[in-house]
């Protein structure tokens, strides 16, 4: 009886199998901001390609102080380019594997639907009891609305009525719980589809902050990872940028 070649063997398993034969799994630290697109593009994701993503959330510089100190993340989704590139100066991330794969936007949101005007002008008349962002310390987002209230000449008018997030994730959770009034968010934590999906908010322009770019970077310990690579090559794609689309992302 003849012997099988291997690599015979390797293509029949493929054609029958197909993608879920050979699937792996990436663990990737993912920007706060990014939790409400994660789910989408990761089932499609796992759709074309049979890998899965198994993502962590939190604010940018809470995450890349975990990977500093050994945390075992394949790659990161930031909400700067600055920290990224931090890890790559570091020798932590691989070169050349650094790329912006988002611009996010800034809102400033009301879980009411009559709690925010379309210009904003709620924060100049003080109407409100909480205003909730992000430690600008540790999120992008949350820089960004300082710039915005530092821009609209009312940081030190609103400050007294700060509610500090650790990320815009916890942002969103005390606008939507109640606990504060308004708040700023990334539109992609409030739109889906393309719409509003809740309450009222007013679109901050973006010559009011410095640009949210988002970068993306592979890690060490993902280096010889093919679902970590297969991943970020996933996320410069047509259909990955459709969905990143209707989340409210540039």
């Amino acid at each position: 009886m003849r012997r099988v070649g291997l690599g015979w063997l390797v293509c029949v398993l493929a054609l029958v199998f197909g993608p879920q034969a050979w699937a792996a799994q990436a663990r990737v630290a993912v920007a706060a901001n990014f939790a409400a697109a994660m789910p989408r593009l990761s089932a499609d994701f796992q759709q074309r390609t049979g890998h899965q993503v198994q993502a962590v959330y939190g604010a940018t510089g809470g995450l890349v102080a975990q990977i500093t100190h050994g945390a075992p993340f394949d790659a990161l989704l930031a909400a700067d380019v600055q920290r990224p590139q931090a890890l790559l100066d570091q020798g932590q991330a691989v070169a050349g594997s650094l790329f912006v794969y988002a611009r996010g936007r800034l809102v400033l949101w009301s879980a009411r639907a009559d709690g925010v005007d379309a210009r904003g002008q709620v924060l100049a008349q003080g109407r409100f009891n909480k205003l909730a962002l992000a430690d600008p310390r540790l999120a992008p987002y949350g820089a960004a609305a300082t710039e915005t209230l530092q821009a609209l000449g009312l940081q030190d008018v609103t400050r007294g009525k700060w509610a500090m997030a650790t990320s815009i994730g916890q942002a969103h959770q005390f606008v939507a719980s109640g606990n504060a009034d308004l708040g700023f968010v990334a539109m992609s934590q409030v739109m889906h589809d393309g719409r509003l999906s809740a309450g009222s908010a007013w679109v901050v322009p973006q010559a009011m902050h410095a640009p949210i770019e988002q970068a993306a970077v592979l890690l060490n310990r993902g280096a010889e990872n093919v679902a970590a690579k297969a991943w970020l090559a996933y996320l410069k794609t047509p259909a990955a940028q459709a969905i990143m689309r209707a989340f409210g992302y540039d």
